[in-house]
């Protein structure tokens, strides 16, 4: 429990209308998207980073747990307050775009900017950001960058680490550093911006970011494939990236997902189909675009693909799209529980990575349907199980753990958007070596020698 001294200084500093211990505040911080909950001892609400500096110096000298959060949106329990403590909410005051500098395309924004908002924002002036994640519409930058969040435009365009030029952050004593430059070369010091990213607010607190930003391409062009096996679409992902184009997004639904789609929404997909794979090229020539797109029909059609698909218009594109978007929520008919992952491979490792899947679901005698962004080897997998069941829960986590074991044995890694977090903290030791564990611990000891910020994330302590 937080001491009534420690409340009483939080609200002198920020008054009654930014901290809050009651019921309601503290249920509503309990959770994310995994549907786990623990309570905090408090809410606050900073208004700017002085606020932050002031709140961490308290929290440190006094011990007292702080849990950085942008919107809640994660799958792995990074923001969930797990020991306790104080949640540190950024959605209320610190969610501004400070600055769109259009002469060196850059955009600077607090944390708690909304990703789709920033993207209106310089869409709006003719520049663009590309990193997309599906919670796009209300996940928000703090996070992104916390989490170095992915999306469907990474196959061309990257992930939020590659548009982080610089962070402003506190530090659990208070201090207030600035890491990286708005310079498009910096070489000095070391990259503590890139330690930071993906840290999970373990060890500091973001208070601004500084991002890069490209000019928005004139227009897009999206088309789809329908092939007989998931291994030929497989195939087809990584011959198109090296066979001499880039797509912006590069999706793959597998057999069960398009079944799923369909007996949700009944959009009349191939049924039969081994795999869809739907895939964006962007540019500023129409014949450019026209160019790339033969270029994929004839890699996809050598490798199988039965139909060929190009959208005419915006809304056949978002016809083609529609599956991909509702594939997640479409795959409760083969369970009431989702074991939920995103595990990343080199992309010509997919073909046997997804048999490798199938062979574990027949092991265990469950549905394990994928889909995801085949054009970075990023594999969204489904463990689908009763989840009233608790001998199905379980088998649901020993499948867990050995498609966690296939993805590194091909190369591949735990995660490659959604982060550790809670969730995937007890494999980390499968990933990484003993020394390499100690190495991630001394690196949180240096920035957090008495382990407030954020603490059991990530399988630390």
């Amino acid at each position: 429990m937080l001491s009534s001294t420690a409340l009483d200084f939080f609200i002198a500093l920020l008054g009654k209308e930014n901290v809050y211990s009651d019921k309601a505040h503290l249920i509503a911080y309990s959770y994310d998207a995994t549907r786990e909950k623990f309570q905090p001892d408090a809410v606050i609400f900073p208004r700017h980073e002085e606020d932050v500096s002031a709140i961490l110096t308290y929290c440190n000298e006094h011990r007292i747990v702080i849990v950085p959060r942008g919107a809640g949106s994660g799958f792995t329990g990074g923001a969930l307050p797990s020991s306790g403590g104080i949640v540190l909410a950024f959605e209320k005051h610190m969610n501004k775009i400070l600055e769109i500098d259009m002469q060196n395309m850059v955009a600077i924004v607090q944390p708690g900017v909304v990703n789709m908002d920033l993207q209106r924002a310089v869409e709006a002036v003719g520049l663009f950001y590309p990193p997309d994640p599906a919670s796009q519409e209300y996940s928000t930058i703090g996070g992104n960058v916390n989490e170095n969040a992915g999306g469907m435009r990474a196959a061309k365009y990257g992930i939020t680490k590659d548009y982080v030029m610089a962070i402003r952050a506190v530090l659990p004593n208070g201090n207030i550093i600035k890491a990286g430059k708005r310079t498009i070369k910096d070489v000095a010091g070391y990259n503590i911006a890139g330690i930071l990213i993906a840290s999970e607010g373990t060890l500091a607190v973001t208070t601004e970011v500084t991002l890069k930003l490209l000019s928005k391409p004139k227009m897009t062009k999206t088309a789809m494939g329908i092939f007989p096996t998931v291994n030929a679409a497989m195939e087809a992902v990584y011959k198109t990236m090296a066979g001499g184009v880039t797509p912006v997004a590069m999706e793959f639904l597998d057999n069960l997902t398009i079944r799923a789609v369909e007996q949700t929404y009944h959009k009349g997909l191939p049924i039969e189909a081994g795999a869809i794979l739907v895939t964006d090229v962007d540019g500023n020539l129409e014949e450019d675009l026209d160019f790339q797109l033969e270029l994929i029909r004839k890699i996809f059609t050598e490798n199988g693909c039965s139909t060929f698909k190009i959208a005419k218009d915006k809304q056949e594109a978002s016809d083609l799209w529609f599956a991909r978007r509702n594939a997640s929520q479409s795959l409760s008919v083969y369970g009431s529980k989702k074991i939920n992952e995103d595990v990343t491979v080199p992309r010509s490792a997919l073909p046997e990575l997804l048999e490798k899947f199938y062979a574990i679901a027949n092991k265990y005698n469950i549905n394990i349907p994928c889909f995801g962004h085949t054009g970075d080897g990023n594999v969204h997998t489904n463990v689908m199980v009763n989840g009233k069941d608790p001998e199905q829960v379980k088998i649901g986590y020993e499948a867990i753990r050995e498609v966690f074991q296939a993805t590194i044995d091909l190369g591949g890694t735990l995660s490659g958007e959604h982060g550790i977090g809670l969730a995937k903290a007890p494999y980390m030791s499968m990933a990484f070596t003993p020394e390499e564990m100690a190495l991630f611990q001394s690196i949180k000891l240096a920035f957090d020698p008495n382990n407030i910020l954020n603490p059991a994330k990530m399988g630390l302590n």
